[in-house]
């Protein structure tokens, strides 16, 4: 079995019923398995007060992409095919930075082995309906 079948395997073995929510890095901790999500460092958000559990930049939008989308509403749906894009594809295919489809099932993997029933995923920008989380939760849900 290859490497990629098998964290498959493990992937549909590792769903469970819990819910995936995304949640700003600014606002309070409320439980969860909580993953920064972003490849830079919330600004002036201490480590500590995060309450994180992990960071997880590998499934964080390439470089190139983020600097295209730039935060911009009128990029959104092109923004979100091309984020959908990087995470569809195995480590193998993905470019230097990239994030891929194997980083996604690796999450999920962690989140089912911390007992956890709910999977936060915690981002800094500003913007609550146009940021990365939101299509990598939807990704994540198609995964699991």
């Amino acid at each position: 079995m290859s490497e990629t079948s098998a964290r498959s395997t493990r992937t549909q073995e590792a769903a469970h019923t819990g819910r995936i929510r995304v949640r700003r890095a600014y606002e309070s901790p409320d439980g969860g398995y909580r993953v920064l999500v972003d490849r830079m460092w919330p600004r002036g958000v201490a480590k500590a007060d995060a309450e994180l559990d992990e960071r997880c930049q590998d499934v964080a939008p390439s470089a190139d992409l983020r600097r295209w989308f730039d935060h911009d509403p009128a990029k959104w749906a092109e923004f979100r095919r091309r984020y959908r894009h990087e995470l569809s594809l195995d480590a193998a295919d993905a470019e230097d930075g990239a994030p891929s489809r194997d980083a996604a099932e690796d999450l999920l993997e962690r989140w089912r082995r911390s007992g956890e029933q709910e999977l936060v995923l915690v981002y800094g920008t500003k913007d609550e309906d146009h940021n990365h989380a939101l299509v990598l939760a939807e990704a994540l849900e198609a995964l699991r």
